[in-house]
């Protein structure tokens, strides 16, 4: 593995509080921690044993040096609120589980749909499609509003909903601009000891978001994606239960998913190209 690769971090001077699917979490103070984002990639929440070189990123604060190293481009330092316990979801095109859904009742987490779609169509308008969050090992299920609502109450469900509607036009039309459709993407958020709702945890990136490039998207079909969805489609053609522990990959599987990862954040960072 390269030193540049990391699967799990051990930080000797800080307090371990979490250890997630891909992000380490340290204790600095009683307000604010440290999360480290790992190369660990999970697929159908199972955490795979090949990190994935580079997919870690953004900044960092420890002192010693060679941690510090280790460190760099993948930590962020971060105030400590109370996560809500759903996932939002929120879906542009129906495809992966709202497909699913949609093939087996006519709609997504209670949400009728027209008739007669396809996979990968574009939807009339974005939906939220919210997900319980299972604990570690569980897979999280499609859950509809009115659950949202018995778990956070009308008045914080609704303003989960509206701001992560908001959040995903506004990411999808600057992803647009640069030839890439954000098919759906996954935000999480959390309170504040004043009840205030913070956006938290990663941010339309290739881990939580589909991303396909605009210029060979066709309904009717699953297109190339700039995420792990490559890795999924590969863990398809396995004879694998979808529990741990999971398989190896193969070299090119993993060369080829961080490829895609770094062609996802320059596409993301670059410059507008001509969109349709």
């Amino acid at each position: 593995m390269s030193v540049d690769t990391v699967f799990r971090t051990q930080l000797s001077g800080l307090e371990r509080i979490h250890e997630g699917k891909v992000r380490d979490i340290y204790a600095l103070d009683a307000q604010t921690m440290l999360i480290v984002t790992t190369d660990r990639l999970s697929a159908f929440d199972v955490v795979l044993p090949d990190p994935i070189p580079g997919k870690g990123a953004v900044l960092n604060v420890v002192q010693d040096p060679a941690e510090r190293a280790m460190l760099s481009g993948r930590a962020v330092v971060a105030r400590r609120l109370k996560a809500l316990p759903i996932e939002a979801v929120v879906r542009g095109y129906l495809i992966g589980s709202g497909w699913k859904d949609y093939q087996a009742h006519g709609s997504v987490c209670g949400i009728a749909l027209p008739p007669g779609m396809r996979q990968a169509q574009r939807l009339p308008q974005p939906i939220f499609t919210p997900a319980s969050k299972a604990a570690p090992g569980a897979h999280d299920e499609n859950i509809d509003f009115s659950a949202v609502t018995q778990l956070l109450g009308g008045e914080l469900a609704a303003q989960v909903r509206d701001t992560a509607l908001a959040l995903y036009g506004l990411a999808a039309e600057h992803a647009r601009r640069r030839g890439i459709i954000v098919a759906d993407t996954k935000f999480e958020f959390g309170i504040d000891a004043g009840g205030c709702l913070t956006l938290i945890d990663e941010v339309v990136t290739p881990d939580s978001s589909r991303f396909w490039p605009a210029d060979t998207y066709r309904e009717g079909l699953s297109p190339p994606s700039f995420d792990k969805q490559y890795v999924r489609d590969y863990l398809e053609t396995l004879d694998w239960n979808k529990k741990a522990p999971g398989p190896k990959l193969p070299a090119q599987i993993i060369e080829r998913t961080s490829q895609k990862y770094h062609e996802a954040l320059t596409r993301l960072t670059g410059p507008e190209r001509s969109v349709g």
